[in-house]
């Protein structure tokens, strides 16, 4: 599975983690993400602008 790195801070979105805090239980895929997300660490990116991780 893939991450998706914020380009703004050092928030990582993973898909096999998936984010619990906000709602995005594991191994949920970037794809199916909600459109409408933003980074939950700086506010400022939606999640059309996150960029492949490593």
């Amino acid at each position: 599975m893939a991450r998706y790195q914020c380009p703004e801070c050092p928030y990582v979105y993973d898909e096999d983690l998936g984010d619990e805090t906000h709602g995005i239980p594991a191994r949920t895929a970037w794809q199916d993400v909600d459109p409408e997300f933003w980074c939950p660490d700086c506010g400022t990116v939606p999640k059309a602008d996150f960029v492949p991780g490593s």
